[in-house]
């Protein structure tokens, strides 16, 4: 009888302890970014800015690859993110469209062209996959293109892309050396 009392008991014991946890899913996981392509149409012209390190930090330089621009041009601008640390590569833009209320790309120049967004998220805040790029005079100046994971897009300035207040973690970062002429 005793024998009886005990093995449901004996059951559920083994039974937990043989479970293992399940690890837990956060499907807003940071993004592994190792390209970012930036075309660039304008009127008359097109540019193009790639950014690849598929070792990550720490290893080979990065290649980054940077056509002139015209000045006093205005560009149509849009951005491709890949993965290629993997086989077969991942492109990350979709991701990073589905994902656009966690998202936001800050522009920034050392020079005079200035930077406006043509997209936005389904609050009506900007993402930057896509924006207008107009350059200024001819002359030499560095574009920073940030990607913020989860910024606070209510912050003040954030929308207008000042990325002071935006906080979040940034996905990526890449400085351009550009030549307008």
């Amino acid at each position: 009888m005793k024998i009886l009392k005990a093995l449901p008991l004996t059951i559920l014991a083994v039974g937990l302890y043989s479970c293992e946890p399940n690890e837990p899913v956060d499907p807003n996981d940071e993004e592994v970014i190792t390209t970012l392509n930036v075309e660039l149409q304008g009127v008359s012209s097109t540019a193009n800015l790639s950014f690849q390190d598929i070792d990550g930090d720490g290893g080979d330089d990065p290649v980054i690859t940077v056509d002139k621009l015209e000045a006093n041009q205005t560009y149509s601008g849009s951005l491709t993110l890949f993965n290629e640390s993997e086989d077969p590569a991942e492109e990350i833009t979709p991701e990073i469209f589905d994902e656009a209320l966690d998202h936001q790309f800050f522009f920034a120049s050392t020079g005079a062209t200035s930077f406006a967004y043509t997209d936005q998220d389904d609050d009506g805040n900007p993402v930057g996959l896509t924006f207008d790029l107009t350059t200024g005079d001819a002359g030499s100046e560095s574009y920073t293109i940030t990607l913020r994971h989860e910024p606070s897009k209510s912050a003040t300035g954030v929308s207008q892309g000042d990325i002071t207040n935006a906080g979040g973690e940034t996905d990526i970062e890449v400085v351009f050396d550009v030549t307008i002429e």
